[in-house]
């Protein structure tokens, strides 16, 4: 879908069939080897198909890459990873080195991103930038800063490691965040092997929830489903492991006890979170009259069967608000 459009037009017949029951949300991604007017003039040309259900809305950029690879992005005070054009020397940018002595790389400069970022929210365009490390997510967050509307709730994506003093100022920006829980729900084994390459203070800290929540950051859910293959796919799924740190199906211990939220947290990630995220929470994401809802009437014995049940459609579905069926829950990032 670099050089044509036969990705939002795939999209398209979809919807005219007559089965795209959710709201698709498409990212027109931009690589670092890529002519940067050219990519950001494709972007804006797609918002031609945008429709009730289709909104390609979003340019994506991949900062840096992981941690749990070594090509995240850190430092002291920052993190980062790249998947593409190496820049840097080393993988993961980090101000603290890894334990190899690398500090990993970048696919933009905080100058780079900045302009970028300027340059789309001016035709209404939102950006949704992967960054992991702790410096990747604060390039981000600095780029976003400079050159971003608050209106246009640019988006930074799984954060494994954020500086403290970040999470105010993702807040009072109205940067939002779409959050990952595969580790939290992980075996012991994946979290000992990080020890064994990133910092002592990075290592157990990855993959933030709760401070999103305390510091007032508008933040989603995801699994990052198939990534690790064992994450649920499921929104119930996701809500348990929000709660408890981990999965039923797995058993183990919370890799982070001190991260799980509330209820009232998971269920706001998970619902009007991401709705103001794409931004119909006007329509759909909380039940109110006007919006588009379902409701889930499950007979259950213990809760953890809920996912089980919802996999298996074992449950009936009451439409409710407008007449036309719709999901107060169900929307989707394709990128």
């Amino acid at each position: 879908y670099f050089f044509n459009d036969n990705y939002y037009r795939a999209a398209r017949q979809f919807e005219t069939s007559g089965n795209m029951n959710f709201i698709l949300g498409l990212t027109h991604e931009i690589d670092s080897w890529m002519n940067l007017d050219d990519s950001l003039r494709k972007a804006a040309e797609a918002k031609k198909f945008t429709s009730a259900r289709i909104k390609p809305n979003w340019i994506r950029l991949f900062m840096d890459g992981t941690a749990e690879n070594g090509m995240g992005l850190i430092g002291r005070h920052e993190v980062q990873t790249a998947y593409f054009l190496v820049r840097e020397n080393g993988t993961r940018f980090i101000e603290q080195p890894y334990f190899d002595a690398r500090q990993g790389i970048s696919n933009w400069s905080e100058e780079e991103l900045a302009e970028i970022t300027r340059k789309a929210n001016a035709n209404g365009i939102t950006m949704h930038v992967q960054a992991l490390g702790n410096k990747g997510v604060n390039r981000v967050l600095n780029a976003y800063i400079k050159g971003g509307k608050k209106e246009m709730r640019n988006t930074i994506v799984h954060l494994r490691n954020v500086n403290p003093g970040d999470y105010k100022r993702i807040a009072e920006n109205n940067i939002y965040v779409t959050s990952g829980m595969p580790w939290h729900h992980n075996s012991k084994e994946p979290a000992e092997s990080l020890r064994t390459t990133l910092p002592k203070d990075m290592a157990d800290q990855g993959y933030p929830m709760k401070p999103f929540f305390d510091n007032g950051v508008p933040v989603s859910f995801h699994t990052d489903f198939p990534v690790p293959s064992n994450s649920p796919d499921d929104p119930f799924g996701m809500i348990e492991t929000a709660l408890t740190g981990v999965h039923h199906a797995e058993g183990g211990s919370s890799w982070r006890p001190e991260e799980p939220v509330t209820r009232e947290q998971a269920l706001t990630a998970m619902t009007i979170g991401c709705a103001r995220q794409m931004f119909p929470e006007n329509e759909r994401g909380s039940i109110k009259t006007g919006k588009y809802a379902e409701f889930l009437f499950a007979k259950i014995r213990n809760y953890p069967e809920i996912n089980y049940i919802f996999c298996l459609s074992k449950f009936r579905l009451s439409a409710s608000g407008k007449t036309r069926r719709s999901s107060a829950t169900t929307s989707f990032f394709l990128s």
